[in-house]
């Protein structure tokens, strides 16, 4: 176990706290994943770069990370109500196909864009069809403690008589009174109590196409508890941190808070952590406001709004180029600034895997150097363990590259660090940028020998002094998305930037 003194933004507290796991070192962490009725989007896109980073750095430290994130196949209604169409089942209807082909093909849509975003895969990706039973069971359990009632075969959670004794509202920071007040009046046109009142369980009407037998109704879960059900299956009844999008603050987390309390009698997650949203134009992208770019859109360039197509590395740069709970606004001069960041610090990468320690007669480590290097690396660790800031935490990565690239150039010699620090620079540098923030080497399709022979060629035209010839195979690779580096001693290659 590193020794790291890692702090959290636990949204519960409003504040940053120490992180000391449940039960040290196991970490226990459930994530909120999609409703898979279409492809994901750049917002999806964002909490899962986020938790995945997290995972990633969790691991990194020494704990053995148990990462849970659900995919959600049935109850999450039009408008996150509870009321309306499934939005599973809506899209079912409109493409002629069962709802589970639907669900099935825009998880394998979700999980091929994340596998190019290069998340890892969590532990344990549960499915809330999978988990009927389990839900039922905690209907009963919520019944039997008095905090919901059954109408009509459909099952309602009772806010009210939970806020006698639990206030609703702590994570949010909404006061109960307030959101009586900007309530809907019902007027008796509603089976709920009380407008803030939420569906554990809905009895389906008979054209719903998705709909299990349950003791009070053939129905089907409300949304809020699928992800009760899975977490406390799969984690127990308090585990150690809960994450999603801010958006999912409330009410789907703070409907989890209370039914957690109610059957459990405590919270479920003891740090909640939010990722904020991608804007465009200072609007929250999504799927209901219909100003989404999808991933494959990005990728392949296909969208009005695109100048360009974005590799899926770029993308996850861009990501990482902000603190998670930090607005993250689209533009494609920022996605062209994160290109250009993103294949510099992976020029670093491949040249520091080349970079080797030699002593030099007589020379001694430069105490600037070194101090300089040594900060850098202190500052990048600082940084993540100041609530996983990749942002900052890549600004000293670029000053740890200004290092590297002088020691590849010749301008500097490694022996100005000295070989423990110069070996540590290189081991922090290449760890940071794919074990702690996952980025990768996204190659050019042009073969390593192809590329060996035209800069074979580029070297004959040159001693030649062919200038036609060497402007014609440096325009040619260029076009490829290379450039050649003329250096003193030797001809190399890097990525355009």
């Amino acid at each position: 176990m590193r020794s790291h003194e890692l702090k959290l933004f636990n949204t519960l507290s409003r504040q940053k706290e120490k992180f000391e796991p449940l039960n040290p070192p196991r970490v226990g962490m459930y994530v909120c994943g999609p409703t898979v009725y279409g492809d994901a989007h750049l917002g999806h896109a964002r909490a899962a770069v986020s938790f995945d980073v997290v995972f990633r750095y969790l691991t990194f430290l020494g704990y053995t990370v148990r990462y849970v994130r659900n995919i959600t196949d049935v109850g999450h209604l039009e408008a996150d109500s509870d009321d309306g169409e499934d939005k599973i089942a809506k899209k079912a209807k409109l493409e002629q196909l069962e709802p589970m082909e639907v669900a099935h093909h825009y998880a394998a849509s979700y999980h091929r864009d994340m596998e190019l975003l290069n998340t890892l895969t969590p532990s344990i990706e549960p499915r809330a069809t999978g988990h009927i039973p389990e839900q039922i069971q905690l209907v009963e359990d919520i019944l039997k403690q008095g905090l919901a009632y059954e109408t009509n075969g459909s099952v309602y959670f009772d806010v009210l008589k939970y806020n006698e004794n639990t206030r609703y509202g702590r994570l949010s920071g909404r006061v109960i009174e307030e959101l009586i007040s900007g309530s809907r009046d019902l007027d008796g046109q509603s089976e709920k109590r009380n407008a803030l009142d939420f569906a554990l369980w809905k009895k389906a009407a008979p054209e719903h196409l998705m709909k299990w037998p349950s003791p009070w109704s053939l129905g089907f879960p409300g949304w809020h508890l699928e992800c009760t059900a899975m977490s406390s299956k799969y984690l127990g009844q308090h585990f150690d941190i809960h994450g999603g999008g801010m958006d999912l603050m409330f009410p789907h987390h703070e409907c989890e808070i209370a039914q957690g309390n109610a059957c459990n009698h405590q919270d479920p997650a003891k740090y909640w952590l939010h990722n904020n949203m991608i804007t465009i134009n200072g609007q929250k992208m999504g799927k209901s406001l219909g100003n989404f770019i999808t991933l494959q859109q990005l990728f392949q360039g296909d969208h009005p709004v695109l100048e360009q197509a974005y590799s899926p590395m770029t993308i996850r740069y861009f990501i990482l180029t902000a603190h998670y709970r930090s607005t993250l606004d689209f533009s494609n001069q920022a996605l062209q600034a994160a290109q250009k960041g993103y294949k510099k610090l992976i020029n670093g990468f491949r040249i520091s895997g080349l970079l080797e320690y030699a002593d030099e007669p007589g020379a001694s480590p430069d105490e600037k150097q070194v101090e300089q290097v040594q900060k850098s690396i202190k500052a990048a660790y600082a940084a993540m363990d100041d609530d996983f800031n990749t942002a900052q935490a890549i600004g000293h990565l670029f000053n740890l590259l200004k290092k590297i690239n002088s020691v590849y150039t010749g301008q500097l010699s490694p022996s100005v660090f000295g070989k423990e620090v110069f070996d540590n620079m290189v081991q922090t540098y290449r760890i940071f940028v794919t074990d702690i923030l996952g980025l990768k080497e996204e190659k050019i399709d042009t073969q390593e020998p192809l590329l060996t022979m035209l800069l074979g060629l580029y070297q004959e035209a040159k001693t030649a002094r062919d200038y036609g010839r060497v402007d014609e195979i440096r325009a040619n690779l260029k076009n490829l998305g290379i450039i050649v580096k003329d250096m003193k001693h030797k001809i190399d290659w890097a990525y355009e930037e």
